[in-house]
């Protein structure tokens, strides 16, 4: 077992979250996307986000889908290229 997967495991039980409920890769994958296309803060920011929806009944696939089609959209302003 990685330690990633011992820290989701025991975050998940202290947090009362069933362990199939955490979705890794997905959550990964989607901060990936936004902290390389949009600002390298804006992917745990984004994953909290990502929590509210799910949390308030969004589907955890869609919401990720629609999180990482819009960081690959996004057009940097001109100060930050």
């Amino acid at each position: 077992m990685s330690e990633l997967d011992r820290w989701v495991t025991a975050a998940s039980a202290e947090l009362g979250v069933p362990r199939d409920d955490v979705a890794v890769t997905t959550v990964l994958d989607m901060a990936r996307d936004v902290a390389h296309n949009v600002v390298r803060p804006g992917a745990p920011v984004t994953a909290y986000l990502m929590g509210l929806a799910v949390g308030r009944g969004a589907d955890p696939a869609d919401v990720a889908e629609r999180v990482v089609a819009l960081a690959l959209s996004w057009e940097k302003s001109p100060a930050e290229k």
